[in-house]
């Protein structure tokens, strides 16, 4: 089995999970924030939209810079609704998807690096960078998505097995 097969279990099971979690957003709340440091429910849930886009530049390319005024629309968006929230998020999985399916082996172990602004910010090889920057980002961005949504009272999707609010 490949690098990428490997790989590409974990990436549907985890972004079916997330699309279930982003699905539940609610508009009216976007603005709403846990603490006076903390990013807005909508900002949060549009970031985490935005990651499965990074994959496909992680595969592609060398590096990113995502300090760049270039890639500005690679580093950020903002909330408007859930339907393009999600339709911007199925777009990004597929092209990920599409990408990591493509690639080979040997292009897994290469070096991939981030940048912000021209600074390094680290250089791994691209499974690595996939499973930690991709993934695990991912995952860590929607358990803070579930806390907000806890604290919003929004019931939450089974993700691993029920919930509080899907156990009968």
């Amino acid at each position: 089995m490949s690098i990428a097969q490997t790989l590409l279990s974990e990436f549907d099971q985890e972004t079916a999970n997330t699309r279930r979690m982003l699905a539940v957003v609610p508009e009216a709340d976007a603005a709403w924030r846990p603490h006076a440091k903390s990013t807005s429910l909508g900002d949060l849930a549009a970031h985490i939209a935005r990651i499965p886009l990074w994959a496909k530049h992680v595969l592609q390319q060398p590096e990113l810079d995502l300090g760049s005024p270039a890639n500005a629309s690679i580093a950020r968006a903002s909330f408007t609704t859930v339907a393009a929230l999600l339709d911007q998020f199925d777009r990004h999985v597929r092209e990920a998807r599409d990408a990591l399916a493509a690639t080979a082996d040997a292009a897994m172990g290469d070096t991939w690096t981030l940048k912000n602004r021209e600074t390094t910010l680290f250089s791994m090889p691209r499974a690595v960078v996939v499973r930690s920057f991709i993934l695990s980002h991912m995952i860590h961005h929607r358990g803070q998505l579930s806390v907000y949504l806890r604290l919003r009272d929004v019931p939450l999707p089974s993700l691993y097995g029920p919930t509080a609010d899907t156990q009968r």
